[in-house]
Order: C-alpha cells, then structure tokens, then sequence
C-alpha cells in the first residue's frame, strides 16, 4: 500500500467508521463494470478489473481518501470497497450533481448524502468555478465546470431557483450533452423545468413539486401527482425536496438491488418506503382555502391526509358567527383547488353546492366533485375561542365520500 499523503488514517471512532461493515458495506456490491438505461442489474467488476494497477477508496471523508492500494479488496480503515483509480467504467457509477445560484440544498445534499453511502463517488459542476450561493445563501466551490467536468454515469439536476437559468444557453446545452453520455437523469422539485428546456420530457411521464406539477403539463408530457418519483427508464423526476433521497434510493436499488438500497437508507437513517404512495401532491387540503381572506386569522392546526383533511383557525375578525360563516361561504365558493404557477389548472368540476342554511348559524355544509370525478363532503364549524371569547375557532372539514 502507497501513501502519496504521508498521512495516517484516524482510528478514532467516527460515524464513518461506525458504519464499517454496515451501510457502508453494500459497496461490495456497487464494483460495476458498466451501465446501460435500462438495466436493473450491474455485473460486479471484480475479474475485469484485476488488471489494474491502483486502486482507491471512494470519497468517504476520512483521512483513508488519500491513500492508494496496490490491489483490490475493502479499505482497512472505512471498510468501503476499493475502486480503480481514474477507472470510472469499471468502478462504481460516478454521479455528476449541477449546481447554481440559487439551487435548493436538499435537493442535492439529500441524494448526494445516498449515493455517497452506495459508495458511488459525487462530483459538482457549474459553468464557472467561482463559488455558487444555494438557495439559503450557502456558499459551495463546484468541483469542475462545464468545460472540463469529467465523465459520468448519474446526472442529478436540482431544483430551486431554477427559472432564472431557463434562458442560459450554456447550461441547458450542458444538459442536454451530458444526457447524451450518461445512464441515468435525475431532477429534484423543479429542477424537472431544466430537463424540460433540454426537451428531455418529450413523451415521458413525470411529477415536480407541489404546485408546479400543473406547468409541466403538455400535450408530449404526462404529469402525476401520486408519486414520489416516476422512473421512465432513463429519466427519472422526483417531487419536492425530500423526495430526492427516495429517487437516489431507487436508482441505488435498480444499481446494487432492493437490499442493499435498504441498507443505505438504514445508514443514513431514512424511514424509506419503496412502495409507500405518500407524496404532498396527493393530500387533501388543496380542497380547502389555506386562507381566509377578509378575516383576521391564523392556522392553529392543519392535518389530513389524501381522503379527508381538517384544518383549524383563530379569528378575531369577523366578530360574529353569522359574519364568519357568510364569509367562509363565499371563500369557499370561490375556491378551485387551483394548481400550477403559470398554468393555473382546477383541480375541481364545477362549484360546491351548499346544503340550506340551518337555525344554527355557526355551522355550514357543502358537497363538490374532484377533477377524477370523485364525491366529497364538507363541514364548516364556529365555536368561540375557549381562552378567549372575544375570539372563534373556525373548522373546516372535508372527507371523500366513502371513506368517512
């Protein structure tokens, strides 16, 4: 074993090295020998590559990164599974992360965290080398630019800010070239709207985040809103944020299988729920106005799920019963469940039909129909305020017929 470094690797205990034989060593498996688009299953690269004469350690952050092993085998220090130096074909699959100004964090740091866990070395590419801002105003220095950044097997675009690059020539160009080259493309959130304007969603099925999935929609694309992610092959779109880490879990899956991407997500500590149908696009509350216009109020509880949901307000205007129902009347019957930021789709048929006002004058109810057809129930209710009675609590309930 070489050390170009002259350093010694620390021994001490470290969550990398906790991982040792743990997450950490599903690399075993991720030693592949080469991808294709619609693989599922990647041949180990052990035998082919016995003819290398280096081999390194995947980026783990520990000080075993700068050590150089004259032969095959697992790191004696983080147990990961060596890979050949400067072998990219016939090591693990590498991933290239685009980054901006303005990209959001999670949703590259959420599948970087995962591949990097899968032993699948991660590099950033920007078009400058000057340090880019996320969108909390995080600095990072990507790892290469568009002129000299490396080959790749995973692309992974993110989302974020990500109209104010739709225009950039340079980077959409980069885009759609290295979709050319890789075996796999991968956007978080809105980082769909990129692969979009690189015409990548021609003919392909995909979801973003909520309230934008709407703009995606056009007569070559298909959007969902049930998914967390849509695997077209090739092209993978994932939801919002978070969504990103069960995108990285899947492609880890289709790479090293189900196991071994269960693995990671233990590693990394992830509740993963490969066949879960939960995703925000999906829940009930957009059915209900999020706010009350012409009141003074404020969310006090807001929960549910994709068959009913029930949200609660603190009013102190208007002062009455009578004035808050007649105003959640007219705010309900003027909202659509609207979508979308620039192409605003009704998630609703027609308008709800309100029951007869009754002698009680603190409770309305209404019936509408989804934009799939389906029946739901409402139910308004004013109460005043317990710790206050000069204020109400104002709830509103929905449920999808039948499942009540």
């Amino acid at each position: 074993m070489k050390d170009k470094s002259n350093s010694t690797a620390d021994e001490s205990l470290t969550r990398r090295s906790f991982m040792k034989g743990g997450a950490g060593a599903v690399i075993a498996a991720s030693c592949l020998r080469h991808m294709t688009g619609n693989a599922a299953i990647f041949e180990p690269h052990a035998a082919e590559s016995a003819g290398a004469k280096t081999w390194v350690c995947p980026p783990c952050g520990m000080p075993c990164d700068k050590l150089i092993f004259d032969k095959p085998g697992n790191c004696p220090n983080c147990g990961l599974t060596l890979v050949p130096a400067g072998d990219s074909e016939n090591g693990a699959p590498q991933v290239a992360i685009l980054v901006f100004n303005s990209a959001e964090l999670i949703d590259f740091a959420g599948p970087w965290e995962v591949f990097g866990a899968a032993g699948f070395p991660v590099h950033t590419v920007a078009e400058k080398p000057e340090p880019i801002a996320a969108v909390y105003g995080q600095k990072m220095i990507p790892d290469y630019t568009f002129d000299n950044a490396p080959k790749a097997d995973i692309l992974l675009v993110p989302g974020g800010g990500v109209f104010q690059h739709l225009k950039n020539e340079k980077l959409i160009g980069w885009i759609q070239d290295k979709s050319r080259q890789v075996s796999h493309v991968m956007s978080v959130c809105t980082g769909a709207f990129l692969l979009q304007k690189a015409g990548l969603l021609v003919g392909q099925t995909v979801t973003a985040t909520f309230g934008m999935i709407e703009d995606l929609a056009t007569p070559e694309t298909k959007v969902v809103y049930d998914r967390r992610f849509v695997d077209n092959g090739k092209i993978l779109t994932t939801a919002g944020l978070s969504s990103g880490i069960d995108g990285a879990l899947h492609l880890v899956s289709r790479i090293l299988g189900r196991g071994n991407a269960q693995r990671v997500a233990l590693g990394v500590e992830y509740r993963w729920d490969p066949d879960g149908k939960w995703a925000r696009a999906s829940l009930a509350d957009k059915y209900l106005p999020a706010k009350l216009k012409g009141a003074e109020a404020k969310i006090v509880s807001y929960e549910g799920d994709t068959d009913r949901w029930e949200t609660k307000f603190l009013l102190s205007q208007p002062a009455s019963s009578a004035e808050i129902v007649a105003l959640l009347r007219e705010r309900i019957a003027a909202h659509d469940a609207p979508g979308g930021m620039y192409k605003r789709v009704s998630h609703m048929r027609g308008v709800p039909i309100f029951e007869e006002a009754r002698a009680n004058d603190s409770e309305i109810r209404w019936k509408f129909t989804d934009d799939q057809g389906r029946g739901w129930s409402g139910l308004g209710l004013v109460e005043p305020a317990l710790e206050d009675k000069n204020k109400f609590i104002v709830t509103l309930k929905i449920a999808r017929q039948g499942r009540a």
